[in-house]
């Protein structure tokens, strides 16, 4: 072989380790590219499952926070939550929630029928007096004063307050539970009722399902004239006396702000009912 050959043998073997080395670059090229591609379709798959997963449990915290339906009130009711310390002068943090099932049976309206109580109602918040009518609400009033003398509301908390809500300016009490769904056991039916459906300020009257018969111990105290259109009404079986001002105070404080509650920011309990016979 001449030199001349040799030479462009010696080329010829440079030319092709040259493009060995461009081949195999290009090669490595299309594999990161590759490999980039998958690691990005993961990280999209991935990304979608959090997203899911974040949309899911926000579903399930919305749910959860829905209010409980009241199982003795016009509307719903939701379980007090109370604020890390009081927000209205007077108040002193309340009790616990009572646990113990509280039944009773329901007391004769012989023992109400023609008679006036004074009920001397004590709470965190101060004392309200009220003033019961045996003689417009018998059966209401003998109830009111069966659960009193038997301690059926001692620590029970005002579950729920309704604030500008389509006319309806109330404090509702008288449920151990605090759910607004518990009752003493028993029913009976609306006396009473007003027939222009307006409530004064002051007055005191009984929460019911939209059954008629199912008033039993949750009642409510009206803090602004409130309008309540039903058929068939809510008993009116007394008024408020002296202590109106605390009804007002938690009014103004407002609602807790747990999404959905209409429990009433500052907690108000009933630690305390003492009744007696008002004289002539």
């Amino acid at each position: 072989m001449s030199p001349k050959d040799r030479d462009r043998a010696r080329e010829k073997r440079r030319y092709e380790k040259r493009q060995a080395r461009l081949a195999t670059r290009a090669a490595e090229a299309r594999h990161n590219k590759q490999v980039l591609g998958v690691v990005l379709a993961i990280v999209v798959v991935i990304g979608g499952f959090v997203a899911l997963s974040k949309t899911l449990s926000s579903d399930t915290a919305t749910t959860t926070a829905t209010p409980l339906a009241s199982q003795s009130a016009a509307v719903p009711s939701a379980q007090p939550s109370a604020p890390a310390k009081n927000v209205v002068a007077g108040c002193v943090t309340p009790p616990p929630v009572p646990t113990d099932g509280r039944k009773r049976d329901l007391p004769d309206k012989k023992i109400a029928a023609g008679k006036t109580f004074i009920a001397t109602v004590t709470t965190n918040c101060g004392v309200i007096t009220m003033e019961l009518d045996g003689t417009l609400a018998p059966q209401t009033v003998a109830s009111f004063l069966g659960l009193a003398e038997s301690g059926y509301w001692v620590d029970s908390p005002c579950h729920r307050l309704t604030v500008a809500k389509d006319g309806i300016f109330v404090l509702q009490c008288g449920d151990p539970t605090g759910t607004g769904g518990g009752n003493p056991g028993y029913g009976f039916g609306v006396e009473n009722a007003p027939r222009d459906s307006i409530f004064p300020p002051g007055t005191l009257a009984m929460a019911r399902t939209s059954d008629p018969k199912s008033n039993g111990g949750q009642f409510f105290i009206v803090y602004q004239k409130t309008v309540l259109q039903d058929p068939v009404g809510y008993s009116i079986f007394g008024k408020v006396t002296s202590g109106m001002d605390i009804v007002d105070k938690i009014a103004k404080a407002g609602l807790a702000p747990a999404g959905g509650s209409t429990a009433p920011l500052q907690p108000i309990s009933i630690l305390k009912v003492a009744v007696a016979q008002k004289k002539a």
